[in-house]
């Protein structure tokens, strides 16, 4: 696999686009060769389903469009970023309020926590912010004798390898 894959997919601040960053996201992992039902793959899906909600829910329509960036390191570190313009950074909110909402940040921290990785908040020059989330990649062990796939297939759609 190449030193660096990237992925990107830009998509309206609207509920429907939560279902579909999540479904690029899974789609994009198994084109780099991890599978759709692995608990790496779960975990992923969960994290960027929160992210989109987030950025979303809690724009107030400041930010018409917001971008999921995957990214691929060497196959040791998996970088998940959601960024929109919005100014405003995340906060936790509080305990009451939290009743049926407000957990979504907790979940991510947790999840991410739980596979060794770590969450930043990056605030942008140009307004907006990304919240993203790092974590050890390993693909699961396959059975001895069997192949990818994919293997031999170039990157699929918005996957760029750079070598």
């Amino acid at each position: 696999m190449a030193d660096h894959l990237e992925a990107s997919v830009t998509l309206p601040s609207e509920p429907a686009s939560v279902s579909a960053a999540r479904a690029y996201a899974v789609g994009i992992l198994a084109e780099w060769g991890l599978p759709p039902d692995s608990d790496i793959a779960d975990t992923v899906r969960i994290i960027v389903s929160e992210l989109a909600t987030n950025a979303v829910q809690h724009t107030l329509g400041q930010s018409p469009i917001f971008t999921v960036d995957l990214a691929l390191d060497r196959d040791e570190r998996l970088r998940i970023g959601v960024t929109d313009s919005h100014p405003r950074l995340p906060r936790r909110l509080p305990a009451a309020v939290q009743q049926d909402n407000g957990r979504g940040l907790v979940i991510i921290r947790w999840l991410t926590a739980e596979r060794g990785g770590r969450m930043t908040v990056r605030p942008l020059r140009e307004g907006g912010k990304t919240v993203g989330v790092e974590l050890p990649w390993s693909l699961p062990d396959r059975p001895a004798g069997t192949a990818r796939a994919d293997a031999g297939r170039p990157a699929g759609r918005n996957a760029r390898g750079v070598f």
